[in-house]
């Protein structure tokens, strides 16, 4: 660690983080009007400070709870309803079905293919009839299997948690604020998620062939929302930035979830602006509405109308997600991409003398820029240790530290941790500030090539020989060495740092959308569940395509083929192009 970054870890303190938590959780943050209230408190600190900050006031478009429940044999169970599913406020009444082991339709599924795929086809092994039924699943609610289960006839869907309160959980597909193209996939059934004794008994019940009404109603359209982003120059390559970023609307008063995180934020902002006269690139900092009630649709927002500015001159996006909460001492599941998983080990080591794990990271935290070929990491940070985790008995919920008030009533003071809390924002000030001084982009393409290289051989060995990828696979070894000599000359300084960092920030717009997306570079995808490379992933699923159907399988991977190469040749070449500069510089000098 720098002389610089020990002052900069030296410098945060809880004066002001520790009261806006404690505001914040006096404040319900679920509708645009509270939380309109509640981020105001926020800016005026940060001007207060002296921190230049911008605040923006899209429209979004947001669906918030009024009221959800499942009425049945007699009792009506509270529930939590899925934001940006049907509303039902005079209720649904149909047979219960309970689906013990649900498994999606393959991609492509649907009335047409159906048809093309032949008679017999079973679009979901193992699953009983759900037609005109509502189903209960075990688990947390997910769009995934509301989508599925939508597909396969059923008229609602109730998950059953796995603690003794309801989680709330999203229940769209549609990442932020719906066009045109997205607007069929807005789920055209309630859904919710119940307790585990409730849903016990509705398994019961279902046992017994019998019903259940299913209702929901919700607050939707278009609200003025409020978007603050804290700007600080660096003074060397000032257009080039990082960003950092996390919601401020919440479930309840969401102090886990996220008000530590709104916190955490504000005095990075501090901190990093008592040391702007070190950055050498710039730092933004943005607040999020949106992210609970409209499935990330104030990131969305920002992402659409800075497209090309995020495109051209975001070096990397971190997010800040549940930090200091309660007993969260150590450093699990972190959300990092293969090129930036040794940087975020190195942050994590430095500050909190931990070795981070980590984690792929999955369709949540607000990670709206894969789309643009930006590297992103974190969301959650610092985590219950995984043997106390296992000692006191908890489930797995994604944030809070892993404490299971996470999306619960229960998210309250008693979550947040000062101790905890001052060390994360000690993590994500020195991430912050490596990230803006570096003289070189501290991430490694190469990690993310040896992950190609185990992907393509899973998908090569499911395939078989029913999909030829020999030529993605020479495209990565290809491309893997004309790095090591790229490397090499870097290391050697027969390149400049700022000539490198163009060909990094190149195959960061190359290769992260080729692992994270599917569709063009200027929308974001569905918050569908995605595999590495999705372009070539029904690689995977060939042996659940009938005879008949296994084409038009084949012929979706040839596309996708050309996806995978086009940026694996576009990369190759920007690499490839580099080098007969690097000689020539050299015989000039």
């Amino acid at each position: 660690m720098t002389n610089d970054e020990a002052a900069l870890i030296a410098t945060p303190t809880l004066d002001e983080a520790w009261p806006m938590v404690e505001l914040f959780s006096t404040i319900r943050r679920e509708s645009a009007a509270e939380s309109n209230r509640a981020i105001s408190a926020l800016v005026e600190r940060l001007r207060a400070s002296g921190v230049p900050v911008t605040v923006h006031e899209p429209k979004l478009y947001l669906t918030v709870p009024k009221f959800g429940y499942v009425e049945a044999d007699g009792r009506r169970m509270h529930a939590r309803p899925a934001p940006m599913t049907l509303a039902a406020p005079n209720g649904v009444t149909a047979p219960l079905v309970f689906v013990e082991k649900p498994i999606g339709p393959p991609l492509g599924y649907g009335p047409q293919s159906a048809v093309v795929f032949g008679q017999g086809y079973d679009p979901a092994p193992g699953v009983p009839d759900v037609k005109g039924k509502i189903v209960l699943f075990r688990g947390m609610i997910m769009c995934e299997r509301i989508k599925d289960f939508h597909a396969l006839g059923a008229v609602g869907v109730v998950a059953i948690n796995p603690g003794k309160v309801a989680h709330w959980g999203g229940g769209s597909p549609i990442w932020g604020t719906a066009d045109l193209d997205d607007l069929p996939f807005k789920p055209a059934i309630p859904a919710v998620a119940v307790s585990k004794p409730d849903g016990d008994a509705l398994i019961a019940l279902a046992a017994q062939s019998g019903s259940a009404t299913l209702a929901t109603d919700f607050d939707e359209g278009w609200f003025k929302s409020l978007l603050p982003v804290v700007e600080i120059k660096g003074r060397g390559d000032p257009d080039k930035f990082v960003l950092l970023h996390g919601h401020y609307d919440s479930w309840d008063v969401g102090v886990g979830d996220n008000a530590t995180g709104d916190a955490c934020m504000l005095e990075v902002a501090r901190t990093l602006w008592a040391h702007r006269d070190r950055l050498e690139r710039s730092v933004r900092i943005a607040w999020w509405p949106g992210h609970s009630t409209g499935r990330f649709a104030g990131s969305t927002w920002y992402s659409d109308t800075f497209a090309r500015d995020l495109a051209k001159n975001c070096v990397a996006h971190m997010n800040c997600d549940s930090p200091g909460c309660r007993d969260a001492t150590d450093y699990l599941f972190i959300p990092w991409m293969a090129e930036n998983t040794g940087f975020v080990k190195g942050v994590v080591r430095d500050v909190a003398d931990r070795e981070a794990e980590g984690k792929r990271p999955t369709q949540s935290s607000d990670f709206s820029f894969h789309h643009l070929g930006i590297t992103g990491c974190f969301s959650c940070s610092s985590r219950i240790p995984k043997a106390e985790i296992e000692k006191r008995g908890y489930y797995y919920v994604m944030g809070n530290g892993g404490n299971p008030e996470w999306h619960t009533d229960d998210d309250l003071m008693p979550v947040a941790s000062r101790e905890v809390l001052l060390k994360d924002i000690q993590v994500y000030a020195l991430a912050a500030f490596r990230l803006a001084t570096a003289p070189l982009l501290p991430f490694d393409f190469r990690a993310l090539l040896k992950e190609f290289e185990g992907t393509l051989a899973n998908y090569a060995k499911a395939a078989g020989e029913r999909f030829d990828l020999k030529p993605a696979q020479d495209a990565v070894a290809a491309l893997d060495a004309l790095l090591v000599r790229f490397n090499a000359a870097v290391d050697s300084k027969r390149i400049a740092p700022e000539d490198a960092n163009e060909i990094i920030l190149a195959l960061s717009r190359h290769l992260v959308p080729l692992n994270y997306q599917r569709g063009s570079r200027w929308r974001r995808d569905l918050g569908l569940t995605i595999p590495p490379l999705p372009a070539l992933g029904i690689c995977a699923e060939l042996d659940r395509y009938p005879g008949n159907a296994l084409g038009f399988a084949q012929m979706h991977l040839a596309r996708g083929m050309n996806f995978v190469m086009a940026a694996l040749e576009e990369a190759q070449e920007r690499v490839a192009a580099a080098l007969p500069t690097l000689s020539s510089r050299k015989r000039a000098g």
